[in-house]
Formats: structure tokens, C-alpha cells, sequence
């Protein structure tokens, strides 16, 4: 847990210092001899993420120096990475560096980021991070939120599908909202259909374990209603429009979007934001049988519009109709919705920038500007009405996979956001992030494998709009 990443006593910490690459000679000339020659023989240059550890003439470590250079959040996981096991405390900077809340709370997340390994199916565990005591100055409660946050992410998306399927996603969402005193609901199998959700239905009923919608609310009615809504498909096989192998090989991470609105609403939920949330989730499995859904099929939906089925492997976009239809029924003052969506939308920017679509030009702005200083990137991508008549259908309103395939992340959210239009006028404020939800390769608190992917920036900025 990220918790055990700190300590509060700084009995026996080693010193901690950050040096930048301009302020090395000059640090250099403030150690003594022996220290400045450890120095130099270790070949330290204050290089971004690099260490150096000082021992005094019994071998013991009485100083460690730190290369950086943005201050970012994996500079910080890189350093606490490349420390051996023990305690440190960070000490001011000599060259006069800026010791602001920003600079703290980067080092102490990086720290905790660092801490993270998924573990739960082997017999031999990590070794072990060294603690940082906690900077003074800090705010505690926001990097413990945010690392924790970041884990349950990780957790979620790393947990197989065997392991963690419609039923297992649902358990996870209900120990949340206990944690929280949340009201949680789950509608399950066949009373989707009484309750009118007939698209997550459609898309989940060829599989054993039963689809539901998760749906979770927390905080006072009076206060300003945000929605989160996020695509669950727990392990996408494409349907009947199978998959290649290779496709289906990651296809547990297929519910990414239901793990980072789980992870958002648990800050936004800690961090006590005076909202009302509420936070949907259509949880199935794309699978495979003799009821499963087939090309060409026209489906009923929440909102009163068909969809035909241009694609099995296009489920996501049909579950998130319905969540998407109920969260407009509150009138909310914004939707976010986050989903692993299309493989287009990571040919387009990368598995690394989600794709932002946002029908508000100040939100999206804000988004942004959040996600640049979160260390936590959003791309903006247009809602492009010239697309829009390739996503009406042939045969009924509109159609989940539109031929050719250009443009496939607009065409996409241009589905969306049909599902998001109110009827009865006016315009509902909306977000959409299609996301990776992955790590192709592990690096200092990145490791290989889930990733929380645009919850930083979301919660910043809805702690702007609503405070804290």
C-alpha cells in the first residue's frame, strides 16, 4: 500500500539532496574531500533520476545526492527506485530552488508510484522500496488519495479475467463505496431488461457470468452533480466477430475505463470534494454463443434509439449508450466518461496520450491545462460533425462500426454523443477519453502492465471548478 512508502520520524534518515546539473560544481565544492573524491569516482553528474550515495569512512551512508531536472513525477520514481533500502528525508536545496507544494507533492507521489508491483499471483513478492519521511509541507492526504487511486487502477486492470469479471468488478466497486459510506445498486442479467437497459444486455448475455450495471452515488444532494461513466467489458473476445489471438492476449484490460472512474471517484471521495457523484458502470464480457449478439442485428436502447450492429467487436460503445442515456437523466453539471475504446485512437496519438472529445471549450481547456500539470497528458481530438452521417445506420438509427474504419476515435465519439444529447433541449456538458489503460513497457513507477491514465487531471480540475 502506498502508505508504507513514508514514515513520519526522521531518526536515522540519510540526508536527501536534489542537485540540477547547473548547481553541480558548486555543490561539489561544498563537500569535503573525501566525499567530493566518492563523488567523482562514482561518475555522479547530477544526470535526471541519477543517485549518488555517500558513506563515511566506516561505509556508513551519511549523505545521498539526487540528479534532476523537471521535477516530475517520474524523476522522483526514478530516484526512489534507484536508492537501496532505507530511510531518507529530503533537505533543502542549496542553490536556492523552489521548495513549493508542487515540487514536494511531485517527490512524495513519485515516491509512492515507485512502490507499486502487482504480486498477487506469485510466491515471491518485490523487494521492498525505500520510506521517505514525509516533506514537511506536503499535503498527505492528497498524494496517500492519489497514490491509492493509482493502485486500485493497476490493480483492477492487472487482475485476470478469471479473477475479476462482471461479479468481481461489481464486489470491487462495493467495497468502495463501503469505504466511503457510498449508496452502491447493481442491476443484474434479466432485470436489465426491466429497467430498461437493453443494450448492455444484448452485449452481455452470451456470456456465464451475467451483466450488470454498477451504479454508485456519494455526497450531498445539493451539491453539484458530477457523473462518471466507465466502459467495464471485463474481457472482450470481439464476439462474433472474434478476435486474432494476438488481439484477445490483453483483452482483461478491456474494463480499463471502469477501473479509472472507480479510481477517480475513491480521490474524489477521500478528498471529501463537496459533489454529488455518481459514477456508472456497465460491467459484461464480450463473449461468444449461440444468443450472443451477430453483425447486423438491430438493438434496442435506453434513449429510444436502434443500433445496428455493424460489428460485435464495437460492444463498448453500445454498453456506454445506456450509462450514458441514464446519466443524462440528473441533468448533471458534467459527464466524464472513460473508456479503452479504439485501437484508432492510439494509432493517432500513441498508447501513452488518451484522446479527449468535448463538446465545451472551456472544459476542455481546463482538462488540459490540469493534465499538462498533473504529468498527466490529454490530447484534444474533434467532435467533427462532418463524420456524423457515417454513424447513421442503414437499417436503424445508428450503426456501432461504420465501413471503412477512417476515423474511427471521431466516428466513435460522434456515437457517443448521441447518447448524451438531451431530449429536451439544451446541451449537456461532456467528456470522453479513449484510452490505453497500459503500459507496453515498465519503467521507474510505470511498470509493464494497468495504468491510471487521465484521473490526476480530471480530479485536479474538478477541484478547481468545485474546491475542496
Amino acid at each position: 500500500m502506498p502508505k508504507a512508502c513514508f514514515r513520519k520520524s526522521a531518526a536515522g534518515a540519510v540526508p536527501l539532496r536534489v542537485i540540477v546539473p547547473k548547481s553541480m560544481a558548486a555543490w561539489s565544492k561544498s563537500l569535503e574531500k573525501s566525499q567530493r573524491t566518492w563523488v567523482k569516482s562514482s561518475g555522479f553528474n547530477a544526470a535526471s533520476g541519477s543517485t549518488c550515495l555517500i558513506p563515511n569512512e566506516t561505509g556508513t551512508p551519511v549523505l545521498a545526492a539526487a540528479g534532476i531536472d523537471t521535477g516530475s513525477i517520474w524523476e522522483w520514481a526514478s530516484i526512489a527506485k534507484s536508492l537501496p533500502t532505507g530511510t531518507y528525508q529530503l533537505v533543502p536545496d542549496t542553490d536556492g530552488g523552489d521548495e513549493d507544494s508542487t515540487r514536494l507533492t511531485n517527490a512524495a507521489l513519485g515516491w509512492a508510484l515507485a512502490g507499486y508491483a502487482f504480486d498477487s499471483f506469485k510466491d515471491s513478492h518485490t523487494a521492498k522500496l525505500g520510506q521517505l519521511v514525509w516533506p514537511r509541507g506536503v499535503d498527505q492526504a492528497f498524494v496517500l488519495a492519489c497514490a491509492h487511486a493509482v493502485y486500485l487502477v493497476r490493480d483492477l486492470i492487472n487482475t485476470p479475467a478469471n479473477h475479476m469479471g462482471p461479479a468481481e468488478l461489481a464486489d470491487s466497486a462495493r467495497v468502495l463505496a463501503k469505504t466511503h459510506k457510498a449508496k452502491l445498486k447493481v442491476t443484474v442479467g434479466d432485470r436489465l431488461l426491466r429497467a430498461n437497459y437493453p443494450a448492455i444486455h444484448a452485449v452481455g448475455r452470451a456470456s456465464d457470468s451475467a451483466p450488470r450495471l454498477i451504479d454508485m452515488t456519494w455526497g450531498k444532494a445539493s451539491h453539484p452533480k458530477v457523473t462518471l461513466v466507465g466502459k467495464g467489458v471485463c474481457f472482450d473476445s470481439g464476439g462474433l466477430d472474434i478476435k486474432s489471438a494476438a488481439g484477445m492476449k490483453m483483452m482483461k484490460k478491456d474494463m480499463g475505463g471502469a477501473a479509472q472512474v472507480l479510481g477517480l471517484a475513491s480521490m474524489v471521495m477521500a478528498m471529501k470534494l463537496p459533489v454529488r457523484l455518481r459514477v456508472l458502470i456497465p460491467a459484461v464480457e464480450n463473449s461468444i454463443s449461440g444468443n450472443a449478439m451477430r453483425p447486423g442485428d438491430v438493438l434496442a436502447t435506453r434513449k429510444g434509439l436502434t443500433i445496428e450492429v455493424g460489428n460485435t467487436d464495437a460492444e463498448g460503445r453500445v454498453v456506454l449508450a445506456d450509462a450514458l442515456c441514464e446519466a443524462t437523466s440528473e441533468n448533471p453539471e458534467m459527464i466524464l466518461d472513460f473508456a479503452t475504446l479504439t485501437g484508432a485512437a492510439r494509432v493517432a496519438l500513441g498508447t501513452e496520450l488518451p484522446a479527449l472529445f468535448c463538446n465545451d471549450n472551456n472544459m476542455a481547456e481546463g482538462l488540459l491545462s490540469h493534465g499538462e500539470r498533473s504529468n498527466d497528458p490529454l490530447w484534444r481530438m474533434p467532435l467533427w460533425q462532418g463524420y456524423a452521417s457515417q454513424v447513421v445506420g442503414k437499417v436503424a438509427d445508428v450503426n456501432n462500426a461504420p465501413d471503412g474504419g477512417y476515423g474511427g476515435a471521431i466516428t466513435a465519439a460522434l456515437f457517443l454523443e448521441r447518447f448524451v444529447q438531451r431530449d429536451k433541449g439544451g446541451v449537456q456538458k461532456w467528456a470522453h477519453i479513449d484510452l490505453m489503460a497500459w503500459n507496453l513497457s515498465s519503467r521507474p513507477g510505470r511498470p509493464e502492465g494497468g495504468e491510471a491514465m487521465g484521473i490526476r487531471a480530471v480530479y485536479s480540475y474538478l477541484a478547481e471548478c468545485f474546491g475542496r
